[in-house]
């Protein structure tokens, strides 16, 4: 056979080996362009809107979102896996200190605008015709303010911050020009005044002004964590509630004696005359802590693979948010994590897309829209814990959480990028995925910055991706970075860069694509920090 033929027949050999890759790579390309930004916007204008109140946990709008992902992927034809429901309830508890109501002279406060309480005692009533003003509270041998007051089971008012110095300068305590621990340590002299068994601490600085301020109703919001029916045996640490009014508000109550803060701290300099201000106020209110029960769920949809559906991939992106505090203030969450959410929907629709057309993956993808990640990712914790489907037959978990900005660290240079944290943390093949995906597909930069150990953000380990890890589970988290609008009511739809985003879900796509349909799974061989 001449050289010539030999080239020939070679050709014929090659030329459908190659053509069956195009066709292939050109099938998976058509189902990633499913995924745009325009479906992608009408998903997350509807997520980020005033309706949805910023999807807080346990608040009506973190209802509506699992709603609305659960209506998805019924429309997708995803399979319900949770005993026929798109959902798995998750056992919360939301631990809070409530007011439920106070009064000073008639006139109702509100917690969180015009006080803030520190306070682990249940429930209880108070009620007083007086209020004791004690000034800094200091109880020193220098400087005894508390020297024959009887504060038990009266209302006090105290200065928590400073203390009292003469002409030149020197502590009236120490009697240098030192400060004592009187008023370096933020917890003296509250700890001390609260021995003497008051019923209540007013207590004002000039910090409490600024924390309410920026704070807002997230100081009155309490903690919420799983709920393991622990509860019950709740250790009180602090019976005496500390309730924090800002310099104005106590000047309001001390005019009623005809004093300031201002005043008192200038007598006090001038000469120590100990003695108890009794102001003649009605002190009414109801408070403490309460324990609710909370069942946010996670939200499941599968897609069953074909001959290795036993094995399964996990895609999943928290839903919740900040949600709506008491004053009516939302956080959107556009960014955080309605990206993310958007893109877990986006990549259930172009699969499901791909199985009806008898292109479906080799191995089941679980999609899962997460709850209360924000309380301390709860929801994958949660998971993990109570698997619907197996974690030994859990290959991956693909995470999004923040895939929709620009972050300052980019802002100034190249858009065309995304952060990638953990793909190589227990499996080198993940990465290498990442990287060929990305390489073929999206053409990103792929910032691993965060994935060395010393990075103080330390991102590799908040968010939801993180638990199963823990569960030997090769886990990455796909992510756009931190920017100012991070945590506030400013992370609106219209800041989201929606080219970026898509290509973002599609690098996604990819990877998953690859990761369902190759012969072997995973392998996990890494076991890095």
């Amino acid at each position: 056979m001449s050289k010539d033929m030999k080239r020939l027949f070679s050709l014929l050999f090659i030329i459908p080996a190659l053509y069956s890759c195009s066709i292939a790579q050109n099938t998976q390309q058509k189902y990633a362009d499913l995924i745009t930004a325009e479906s992608s916007r009408k998903h997350l204008t509807t997520l980020s809107s005033v309706e949805f109140e910023g999807r807080g946990t346990g608040q009506e709008g973190g209802r509506k979102a699992a709603e609305y992902i659960a209506n998805e992927f019924k429309s997708y034809e995803l399979a319900a896996p949770v005993n026929g429901s798109f959902y798995q309830p998750v056992a919360l508890q939301q631990i809070a200190y409530q007011v439920e109501n106070f009064s000073i002279d008639g006139e109702t406060w509100i917690n969180g605008k015009d006080f803030y309480v520190q306070a682990d005692h249940d429930i209880q009533d108070f009620s007083a015709n007086e209020i004791i003003f004690v000034g800094y509270g200091i109880q020193h041998a220098n400087y005894n303010e508390l020297s024959g007051i009887d504060v038990k089971g009266k209302i006090v008012l105290l200065i928590n911050e400073s203390e009292p110095t003469d002409e030149t300068g020197k502590s009236l305590i120490t009697k240098e020009n030192n400060k004592s621990e009187w008023s370096s340590s933020r917890f003296k002299r509250i700890q001390e005044l609260t021995k003497l068994q008051p019923a209540a601490i007013f207590s004002t600085s000039s910090q409490v002004a600024e924390m309410l301020a920026e704070m807002k109703g997230r100081l009155t919001g309490g903690r919420v964590m799983l709920d393991d029916g622990s509860n019950t045996n709740r250790n009180i640490t602090q019976a005496v509630p500390v309730i924090n009014i800002s310099v104005a508000t106590a000047d309001k109550l001390l005019a009623k004696a005809n004093t300031s803060v201002k005043k008192f701290k200038e007598e006090a300099n001038r000469s120590f005359n100990p003695s108890a201000v009794r102001i003649n106020t009605s002190f009414l209110a109801t408070m403490g802590v309460k324990v609710e029960k909370l069942s946010d769920p996670n939200v499941l949809g599968l897609l069953e693979g074909s001959d290795l559906k036993d094995e399964i991939i996990v895609i999943s992106g928290h839903y919740d948010h900040d949600g709506i505090l008491p004053d009516g203030t939302i956080f959107p969450g556009a960014d955080d994590n309605g990206s993310g959410t958007v893109g877990v929907l986006e990549l259930a629709r172009a699969f499901s897309q791909a199985k009806k057309e008898g292109n479906g993956p080799r191995r089941s993808i679980l999609f899962i829209g997460l709850a209360a990640e924000e309380k301390g990712l709860l929801g994958s914790k949660y998971y993990t814990e109570n698997p619907i489907l197996p974690l030994a037959n859990t290959v991956a978990c693909l995470n999004l959480d923040m895939i929709g900005r620009i972050d300052d660290k980019h802002l100034a240079g190249n858009h065309n990028y995304i952060h990638a944290i953990g793909t190589d943390k227990l499996s080198s093949e993940l990465k290498q995925i990442t990287e060929a995906s990305n390489k073929e597909y999206t053409q990103m930069e792929i910032d691993f910055t965060y994935d060395d150990p010393k990075d103080p953000m330390r991102l590799y380990y908040r968010s939801d991706h993180y638990n199963f890890a823990q569960k030997g589970i090769p886990s990455a988290f796909f992510f756009s970075g931190l920017h100012p609008d991070y945590h506030t009511p400013n992370d609106t739809v219209d800041k989201i860069d929606f080219p970026m985003m898509v290509k973002r879900e599609k690098l996604v796509f990819h990877i998953t694509w690859e990761i369902a349909n190759r012969s072997q799974r995973l392998a996990v061989d890494s076991n890095k920090e």
